[in-house]
């Protein structure tokens, strides 16, 4: 099995780069150029199981899963707070996007019946879940504590 990258683009010379899922938290260099790339600052939309299983197993900081979906008022009351919470939290935590009408066998593993329904791992763990709207400052002290 190959280790789960994630391709991202040198903001300095736009070199795609291939960032394993271990080190997306991290400052790492460009290939091409070594202009820094800074830590992942933006919730990943998983786009499987696979690329689920290694970001949340491989990751060193705790990761926030955000089960959601399009048709969701309450989810999408919560994008803007999840993507501000990814930015603030860069280098000490990521954040994870999950579709649960794309990815619904994923969503049943944890049980998802009702959404936004946030997840914290930590080592591949469930730390903490929660269905419902929540405050960002509520999310960053879960992660905090994770």
């Amino acid at each position: 099995m190959t280790e789960a990258a994630l391709l991202r683009p040198c903001e300095a010379c736009g070199t795609t780069n291939r960032i394993p899922a271990r080190h997306l938290a991290h400052t790492g260099k460009c290939g091409s150029c070594h202009a820094p790339i800074p830590p992942l600052d933006e919730p990943l939309d998983v786009a499987g199981d696979e690329q689920f299983a290694a970001l949340v197993n491989e990751s060193p900081v705790p990761v926030l899963i955000d089960f959601w979906a399009e048709w969701c008022g309450p989810c999408r009351m919560a994008a803007p707070e999840v993507k501000a919470l990814a930015k603030e939290m860069a280098g000490r935590a990521l954040v994870l996007k999950v579709d649960t009408e794309a990815l619904f066998q994923l969503a049943g593993r944890f049980r998802i019946q009702s959404i936004p329904n946030f997840v914290v791992m930590r080592g591949g763990k469930v730390v903490r879940q929660q269905a419902g709207l929540v405050p960002r400052d509520q999310m960053r002290r879960w992660l905090e504590d994770a």
